[in-house]
């Protein structure tokens, strides 16, 4: 009998799997994520099964098809070695992406059995379900794979693996997930603005539930750090350093710690071992490009600073950051950090030349090209002392609404620049203008007012000042 593509493909959307999941890819790099995946499953072979299973979406994603099916063959076995006396239970990603990658291959006969055999599950499981099952380890497992696509999804990660500890309030692997993308959620927060939700009782509770995962105990203590209580903080990474001394994912953590204490060789070192275990981590390549910056600064304060001991770090910085960029091109604050190491050694073309690079991608998300136009904005005002083009590009910051750090950072600097000119009796109309026109993007309409009347009586006719003054006038 024929199957009806389109029935299928209304079975199809109702399963729960990484095809139903809008995981879109525009957000990673598909080679990176897959180390990842490939390191994840080497150090941690007890997640196996939702690797695998998240492996097989990423090969789809690279149009391996046959090796999407190698994944999922992975991803049973595993299931029938762990959880013999649940396989129907335990199956219903995989097979969701089973009927989902034989779709896509246009088997359609093979497509439905696996949606069949995900229907029968359900209803065995619940009387009520179709094909589609609220069952706490597939939330788990959808937050997982949401963390692993970065920061556009952190907040899903956090409503998924709440949904799972509703079931299971005791669940470690629940609770880890949760605490660790309440912790991803406030770093973005800190760094781009938003709203915060403090973490540390949930990583407090997840430690609890389970202190053999030292990669949870390391975000406690990146936590406890973070608020300013790193003494407590170090005796766990000190624990974990016992506990788990070969593994990549905590050893970067430690790396991390230490590196925001001031102790960079210290990181230094902890880096290169992680690297050696895991050499085509990306995160591990970002991480050492900051240490190396870091040093560069350090020696830059001395009275007598070592030449070749610097030049020898800005290489080491650019090298790793460049890897970055090449190994992920969607890690979009590696290339201020590129661009900045460049401008520390004064090789001003190759930094336009990279935050051009990045000036000119069409994936940034709102926030992101704010971060940038801020850096850039800075770039021209310190180092290629041009105080115009700073000005330009800190509006452009402020044109986008987002009221995140680097906007308020941009808001700060282009005040200074354009009140300094106007006090020291430099300032012209246009300075006056300009002001009025930040002010206007901040919502301060009064200040607008005034700085817009300043600005056409030193240049009456100027239409947009007009225009502009009319506009706030009329919406107060």
């Amino acid at each position: 009998s024929t199957i009806s593509k389109d029935s299928l493909k209304t079975s199809l959307l109702q399963l729960e799997c990484h095809f139903t999941w809008t995981l879109l890819k525009e957000h990673v790099s598909l080679e990176a994520l897959e180390e990842t995946i490939l390191d994840h499953i080497k150090f941690l072979a007890e997640y196996e099964i939702r690797d695998y299973n998240l492996l097989s979406y990423v090969n789809y994603l690279k149009n391996s098809y046959e090796e999407a099916l190698r994944s999922l063959k992975k991803a049973e076995e595993a299931i029938q070695k762990r959880h013999p006396d649940e396989i129907d239970r335990r199956s219903l990603v995989t097979w969701g992406n089973y009927a989902w990658i034989y779709y896509h291959m246009q088997r359609y006969e093979e497509a439905q059995t696996y949606v069949s055999k995900v229907e029968n599950s359900c209803k065995k499981l619940s009387s009520t379900a179709h094909g589609k099952i609220q069952l706490p380890e597939i939330y788990a497992e959808q937050g997982w794979a949401l963390l692993r696509f970065g920061r556009t999804y952190f907040e899903r990660a956090m409503n998924c693996f709440e949904n799972a500890l509703r079931s299971e309030p005791n669940n470690s692997d629940f609770s880890a997930g949760y605490a660790t993308a309440m912790y991803r959620w406030e770093g973005n927060v800190k760094r781009y603005g938003g709203e915060m939700r403090p973490c540390l009782e949930a990583l407090k509770r997840a430690v609890e539930l389970n202190p053999t995962d030292t990669t949870v105990v390391a975000l406690l203590a990146l936590e406890l750090q973070r608020l300013h209580r790193a003494n407590e903080g170090e005796r766990y990474i000190e624990e974990g350093l016992q506990k788990t001394p070969d593994f990549p994912i905590f050893l970067r953590h430690a790396a991390n710690f230490y590196r925001k204490k001031g102790e960079v060789n210290k990181a230094v070192e902890i880096l290169k071992k992680a690297l050696a275990l895991t050499p085509k981590s990306v995160v591990l390549h970002h991480q050492l490009g900051l240490c190396y910056r870091f040093k560069v600064l350090q020696l830059k304060k001395t009275r007598y600073p070592p030449r070749e001991e610097m030049k020898n770090f800005i290489e080491l910085a650019i090298f790793h950051f460049k890897t970055v960029i090449d190994k992920k091109p969607v890690f979009f604050s590696a290339y201020s950090d590129l661009a900045k190491t460049y401008a520390i050694d004064k090789r001003y073309e190759e930094a336009e030349e990279i935050y051009q690079k990045v000036l000119q991608r069409n994936d940034l998300a709102c926030d992101e090209k704010q971060d940038i136009y801020f850096n850039y904005g800075s770039f021209q005002q310190c180092d290629m002392k041009s105080e115009s083009k700073a000005i330009k590009y800190y509006i452009e910051c402020l044109k986008l609404e987002i009221d995140s750090y680097p906007r308020k950072r941009s808001s700060e600097a282009v005040k200074a620049l354009l009140k300094q000119k106007i006090e020291s009796g430099l300032g012209d109309a246009t300075d006056i203008g300009t002001l009025g026109l930040v002010h206007k993007l901040n919502g301060k309409k009064q200040e607008a007012i005034e700085c817009y009347e300043e600005a056409i009586a030193l240049d009456p006719n100027n239409e947009e000042y007009l225009n502009a003054l009319t506009e706030l006038r009329l919406s107060i």
